[in-house]
């Protein structure tokens, strides 16, 4: 039996707005046999914690222990682009994108968040140069697609690692992500 396989990517950052520690590009890579599945574990998990939506920043510990515990068992990856703050954030997810997104086979990808229209036509121009059609991106809220949440748990905890916060914490299920993880970049190029 032949299938069609189509690649998503989710993408979320975490503390964009600091002043101080780091900042994080998370790009979850899904293929559609796996998000329907995975979009239904997440949604799943999150009606079993008693959640509307799994967002990092506004989950309890123990809630986010369960969350990753489950999802990392699923099939997944990601890359993470670490940045020292203050960053300026549209520069450097446009430079961080140019050196991620290197598939050709890529169906959308979804883009935590209302930008600018400025901003989206960027975006859209990084991808046009990169050989892929400008009509895949997409912005969205993370009410609407559980890949954003996923994003989104990845660079919260990815951002919390390199942060050092509660890092007895947070080392266990950062090991567990890492095995999720094929590119972490840090750019040394000038602001």
């Amino acid at each position: 039996m032949w299938y069609t396989v189509f690649m998503y990517i989710f993408i979320d950052e975490s503390g964009t707005n600091k002043e101080a520690y780091h900042s994080v590009f998370a790009l979850a890579y899904i293929t559609v046999q796996d998000y329907q599945h995975i979009a239904e574990k997440i949604q799943s998990l999150e009606r079993e914690l008693g959640i509307d939506e799994f967002h990092w920043s506004s989950t309890i510990w123990s809630v986010k222990e369960r969350f990753m515990r489950d999802i990392f068992k699923e099939n997944f990856s990601a890359k993470l682009a670490i940045l020292s703050n203050p960053i300026h954030p549209e520069r450097e997810l446009l430079a961080s994108l140019r050196h991620m997104i290197i598939e050709r086979d890529i169906s959308a990808i979804f883009l935590d968040g209302k930008k600018p229209k400025w901003y989206e036509r960027k975006l859209k121009a990084v991808l046009n140069e990169k050989g892929i059609a400008i009509g895949k991106l997409k912005t969205v809220n993370s009410a609407q697609y559980p890949g954003i949440r996923l994003a989104d748990l990845v660079a919260g905890l990815a951002r919390s690692y390199a942060d050092r916060k509660h890092i007895v914490r947070i080392e266990p299920y950062y090991r567990l992500l890492e095995k999720k993880i094929s590119v972490i970049i840090q750019p040394s190029y000038s602001r």
